[in-house]
């Protein structure tokens, strides 16, 4: 018979005052259009994990509080700042012209590999609708169009599993910036 081992051991979590104070990634999220509600809610579990700036939920993305962002999200969304607004195309030209980098999760003429491309922070990853995608104005805004690579039969994937990857890459790169 085998021994299953023990499971590992989590560290112990800051507290809510010691988490709130903590320096967060000069990433910001951008969910444009997204239908689903169990989508929004993966992100922002995602975006708690990798500790983004802040989500913007845009167009017809559902916000807190909902009953299905809660189920995927696990208490997350009291941690992870966010804001509503209506006009993505509106909220790039604002993060623009600050100087923040805009990215579209996309796949595109114009999409490179998202390992093999180079990124300046602050940085701001648009995800877009499940199937439509990035909003076209919005597209034609952002410094570049990063993608996935698909070596399946599948032409894309899940749009929270690949906003997943694309952040925990991002903050990965600007991690190893100070190093």
């Amino acid at each position: 018979m085998r021994k299953i081992p023990h499971p590992i051991n989590v560290k112990s979590k800051p507290s809510k005052e010691e988490f709130s104070r903590m320096k967060r990634s000069p990433i910001y999220l951008i969910l444009d259009n997204i239908r689903s509600l169990y989508n929004v809610g993966a992100m922002f579990r995602t975006a708690d994990a990798c500790l983004v700036e802040k989500i913007y939920l845009c167009g017809i993305t559902g916000t807190p509080p909902r009953k299905e962002i809660d189920k995927t999200a696990l208490s997350t969304v009291e941690f992870v700042p966010w804001e509503y607004r209506e006009d993505v195309v509106e909220l790039c030209k604002e993060l623009k012209e600050q100087g923040t980098q805009l990215v579209a999760l996309e796949q595109c003429y114009e999409s490179v590999d998202y390992r093999k491309t180079d990124y300046s922070f602050p940085l701001a990853l648009i995800v877009g609708h499940e199937i439509e995608g990035v909003n076209d104005q919005a597209l034609k805004l952002c410094d570049m169009a990063i993608s996935l690579p698909m070596l399946g039969m599948a032409n894309s994937l899940n749009v929270a599993t690949a906003c997943g990857i694309s952040l925990y890459f991002l903050s990965d790169k600007y991690a190893c910036r100070g190093k």
